[in-house]
């Protein structure tokens, strides 16, 4: 007889932590990007814009920036190529 269950696929990706980005980012940031990822955001750079890191990250329904205090920003004015 035939299991009728599926198996589980663990679909998470690796841990931000391992983002060759994590390390560029303030604690600030980092709690802020960890707070996002349970959203769906993922980091996809750091951007150096007037002498302030600025983390970007991404996920389905959009983009959010991070600054270096920690403040996050959902509706951020960027262009990302």
């Amino acid at each position: 007889m035939q299991s009728l269950t599926k198996p589980i696929v663990d679909r998470r990706k690796e841990p931000p932590e391992k983002s060759e980005w994590w390390e560029k980012l303030s604690l600030a940031q980092k709690f802020s990007a960890s707070s996002l990822g349970k959203f769906g955001y993922e980091l996809s750079f750091v951007r150096n814009e007037n002498g302030q890191s600025i983390a970007v990250l991404m996920c389905d329904s959009g983009i959010a920036v991070v600054t270096e205090d920690g403040d996050i920003n959902t509706s951020p004015d960027i262009k990302v190529r």
